[in-house]
């Protein structure tokens, strides 16, 4: 059972601070231990992803320090799957997404990230999602937008998510708010876990 907090301005205090640590932490990674902790996280990724069959993923781009995805997807993108950007199109709307392949025409969103400049939207079947924090019922802290949140309550059947991070952003709980959605699976440098571990197909 997820226990919520029942003073909201207290959490929002609290996951605005731990956003600020998580993140400082990131920026604050020595390069050597980036690259060994992106080479481990690729490998898992591609472990997991490879025992599937080929569909549609998407993925976002890296910013803010984040785990850049761009080379498993050509990984990915040679043994078959698709591949596609999230786009936010109205801030309190879910995103939709566009189709994405190496070399595409790019533009930017209201957010100055990179997003496909064309392509007719497309619904993905998994979807990997940064990680400022995360706990191990899944929960997942990004950067305080609720774009996510909003994206995948409205999606029907819901893709197979998985949070894409590093360890240092682990914690006991984010203090999850109702909003909140958790995810299948959280991958780290250290390994894979979450609530949907035990059933590796949704």
């Amino acid at each position: 059972m997820v226990i919520r907090s029942e003073n909201s301005s207290q959490n929002v205090s609290f996951r605005a601070r731990l956003r600020r640590e998580r993140i400082a932490s990131r920026d604050g990674m020595a390069a050597e231990a980036r690259a060994r902790a992106d080479a481990a996280i690729e490998s898992r990724l591609f472990e997991l992803l490879g025992a599937r069959a080929p569909g549609l993923i998407a993925f976002c781009w890296p910013v803010r320090s984040e785990f850049d995805a761009r080379p498993l997807m050509a990984r990915l993108l040679a043994q078959g799957w698709r591949a596609c950007l999230p786009v936010v199109e109205q801030s309190a709307s879910p995103m939709v997404f566009r189709a994405w392949v190496p070399g595409a025409a790019m533009g930017t969103d209201r957010h100055g990230i990179p997003i496909p400049a064309d392509g007719e939207p497309c619904r993905p079947d998994v979807i990997l999602l940064p990680l400022v924090a995360f706990d191990r019922q899944g929960y997942r802290l990004g950067y305080g937008g609720g774009y996510f949140d909003r994206t995948l309550a409205a999606l029907r059947p819901r893709p197979w998510t998985i949070g894409v991070g590093y360890e240092l952003g682990r914690v006991d709980s984010i203090r999850p708010e109702p909003h909140d959605v958790p995810l299948d699976l959280c991958v780290t440098e250290a390994g894979i876990g979450g609530p949907g571990l035990n059933r590796l197909e949704p």
